[in-house]
């Protein structure tokens, strides 16, 4: 079992802090750090946040959230084994080279650390407030990561699509990891499908081993129809400490690969917390 932490450029005070929050959790054997992503957070939106009761994010607009990919780059120079994902990053509202570039960079500067963790995103404000249609943000996202694994790939990009138009060209540095892990999140209409289809693992904001496992077995069904072993998905699930190291061993034994803990601002005690429980797995 692999023990990361989550949200780790959500309300920081400072760069430096994030920095230092990934340094103490290198050095306590910590796997990975991922942050999450939202260009803005509108004062109002009727957009339901599907992943609590409250149907909002939880956060207050004036909330330091740093853009991701700056966030592990600078963690990336910062640390030296540490991994570093996104959880998640919103495909759909951006231009996918410029993203495929941005991301084989950042892996190609940390030596091959990053997991990508992409979403198709569920704020049709923040889409709006960029310029981007929301409706077919599915069909979107499955272009486009068909498309950025053509940029990934060395060879000449030719990809022509309902959505896209690229002819003749090369991209590099390419990734050090290949194939660079892309992790999906969500699990709402063909997410698992999605996930058999073109991901490296499933990322899951869901606070039950009930629901986790479901999905799991979701995604092992999806990836049968599709001729796939479910073996090649990495499953990434939260972990609240409070419910003990016990849960984390139930997690386990049910097949999930990584247990995230969230932290925003200054986690206190958190982390070296965590790295007592890494030593007692």
């Amino acid at each position: 079992m692999k023990l990361g932490i989550v949200f780790i450029n959500t309300g920081a005070r400072s760069g430096q802090s994030i920095i230092e929050l990934a340094r103490r959790a290198e050095a306590v054997g910590i796997e990975s750090v991922w942050t999450g992503e939202h260009v803005i957070i509108p004062l109002e939106y009727s957009s339901p946040y599907p992943y609590n009761d409250t149907g909002k994010m939880g956060v207050p607009p004036e909330t330091n959230l740093v853009d991701p990919l700056i966030t592990l780059a600078a963690i990336a120079g910062a640390t030296s084994t540490i991994r570093l994902g996104t959880g998640v990053n919103i495909l759909p509202q951006v231009n996918p080279l410029l993203l495929a570039k941005q991301a084989a960079g950042l892996d190609f500067m940390s030596n091959g650390r990053l997991m990508l963790g992409l979403g198709i995103g569920w704020l049709k404000e923040e889409f709006d407030a960029m310029g981007v249609p929301f409706e077919r943000r599915g069909a979107r996202f499955d272009d486009y990561i068909q498309a950025m694994r053509k940029v990934w790939s060395g060879d000449v990009v030719e990809h022509h699509s309902e959505f896209i138009d690229w002819h003749n060209f090369k991209s590099y540095p390419l990734p050090v990891q290949s194939p660079l892990p892309v992790v999906i999140g969500g699990d709402k209409g063909k997410a698992f499908e999605r996930i058999a289809r073109y991901g490296n693992g499933w990322y899951t904001p869901r606070p039950t081993l009930e629901e986790v496992t479901r999905g799991r077995d979701e995604i092992a069904s999806a990836c049968r129809a599709v001729g796939r072993d479910p073996a090649e998905i990495e499953i990434t699930a939260m972990w609240h400490m409070a419910t003990g190291l016990d849960n984390v061993r139930r997690y386990r034994d049910a097949g999930i690969h990584r247990m995230l803990v969230p932290v925003v601002g200054n986690p206190g005690p958190t982390i070296e917390a965590l790295g007592e429980a890494i030593a007692a797995l």
